[in-house]
Formats: structure tokens, C-alpha cells, sequence
């Protein structure tokens, strides 16, 4: 019992300590202490990850013109938090000081329009939603059940099976974002320039350069020092690991 007295006052040492640093890192930021505010915030980020952290972290790189680690936490901040539209903003503001404006394959417009109402939540406020649309479907189940009249049972049968068409597909982007966050296959360059080869060695044949702060996605991982990667243009090659950071 003591023991379990001493690590609960241990905790609520530590709490008030987090939200020091947080307060810490806001101010280095507000007073322009950029460097300051980016040791702050990394050092917040070891103890998990945090959407509003990143991108604070992001905002303190872009700040000192550092636009690849912009981009890297923009980007992961963005995973968190999918729908979040300052995110998303200061991510493509920070792409567009980048050297390498590439233009996305062109997909069809359903398949656009579903990546971004899966963006619209993460995964746990999917989740949410799935849970508020169970209850909802059981409230409007016992109305069907119980209703004395026509018109209610009918509002009550429609909305159940309304409901739980929701729960079906909140479930099914929850999953999707889940497998987001631990199946990372983008990455970001943070070499000032590397050549993509055609081959996983140096001896390759130089297929195109890229510059830092450009996304790619990561298609073959088998190898160490090696990844095949692609571009939002559909163009594939290979490029050391060492010249990327994942998201």
C-alpha cells in the first residue's frame, strides 16, 4: 500500500513538470527563442507522441528557415490529426519554399473524395463516432420497438439502420488511420539533394534528384541501407535510407 502511495505521488510530481515544459516551449516560441523552443518541445516528445506538439516543433523549424524538419513534423503532427486545417496549411505552406514541386498522379475523383472524408477524423475520433452512432441505433431500435404509432416505428427502423450503416463504416476508417499510424510508409528527404538510382547501390543509373523536403513513399523496405521509393507523380527508384526520415 505505501508503495503504491509513493508512485501516485510520483505521478502528480511529474504532471505539473510536463505542463512547466509545455509552458516553457510556448514562451521560448512566443519571444522568438526558436532553437530554445525546438529543444522543448523534442524533449516533450520523448515522453509520446502529440499532434499540437509537432506542429508547434513545426511552426519553430519553418521559423529558422529549416523547411525539411518542418515538413517531417508538419506531416506527423497531420497523422495525429488529420483534419486539422492549420495543420494542413503550414504543411502545404512549408512544401511550397521546398525545390521539388511535384505534380500528384491524377486518381479518380471517388477515390480523392473518400482519402479525404477518412481525413476528416483520426482514428479515435472515428472511433467515437462509432460508438455515438451504436447508441444511437439502440435508442431508435427500442423506438421501433416500443413506438405506439406507424410513423414511429418507421422513424425508428430508418434511423437504426442509418446508425448502423455509420458504426460499419466509422469502423472502417478508424481502421484505416489505425493502419496510418503503424504502417509508416511516408518519409521525407532530408539530404540537401540525393540521386535516386535505378538499383539498390551506388552504381546505379541516376534515374532523377531530389531535394530536402520532399515526401515519398516508401515501397520496398526489405533492405537496410536501401529503400525503393515513389513520388506522388508515380516515378520509383531507390535512395539510400540514410537521406530519409519517416514520418
Amino acid at each position: 500500500m505505501k508503495k503504491l502511495f509513493f508512485i501516485f505521488i510520483g505521478i502528480l510530481c511529474l504532471l505539473p513538470l510536463h505542463a512547466q515544459t509545455k509552458a516553457e516551449a510556448d514562451s521560448a516560441y512566443a519571444e522568438k527563442k526558436y532553437d530554445e523552443a525546438i529543444s522543448l518541445y523534442t524533449s516533450l516528445l520523448r515522453k509520446g507522441m502529440n499532434a499540437d506538439i509537432y506542429y508547434n516543433l513545426g511552426n519553430s523549424y519553418y521559423k529558422t528557415d529549416r523547411m525539411a524538419e518542418a515538413i517531417l513534423n508538419y506531416e506527423r503532427a497531420a497523422l495525429l490529426d488529420p483534419g486539422n486545417s492549420d495543420i494542413r496549411f503550414n504543411l502545404e505552406l512549408a512544401r511550397s519554399k521546398t525545390i521539388d514541386q511535384i505534380t500528384p498522379a491524377s486518381e479518380m475523383f471517388f477515390v480523392t473524395w473518400s482519402k479525404d472524408v477518412v481525413n476528416l477524423l483520426g482514428a479515435d475520433g472515428w472511433a467515437h463516432v462509432g460508438v455515438i452512432a451504436f447508441v444511437c441505433a439502440c435508442v431508435l431500435a427500442l423506438l421501433f420497438f416500443m413506438g405506439n404509432k406507424v410513423a414511429w416505428k418507421k422513424i425508428g427502423l430508418l434511423g437504426a439502420f442509418v446508425m448502423l450503416i455509420v458504426v460499419v463504416f466509422a469502423n472502417i476508417f478508424a481502421w484505416r488511420q489505425h493502419e496510418e499510424l503503424n504502417v509508416r510508409t511516408g518519409a521525407v528527404v532530408m539530404s540537401s539533394s540525393v540521386s535516386v538510382k535505378s538499383t539498390p547501390n551506388e552504381s546505379g543509373t541516376d534515374l532523377f534528384v531530389l531535394h530536402e523536403g520532399t515526401r515519398v513513399e516508401v515501397i520496398d523496405d526489405s533492405m537496410k541501407d536501401w529503400k525503393e521509393i515513389q513520388l506522388a507523380d508515380g516515378k520509383v527508384g531507390w535512395m539510400p535510407t540514410k537521406a530519409m526520415e519517416r514520418i
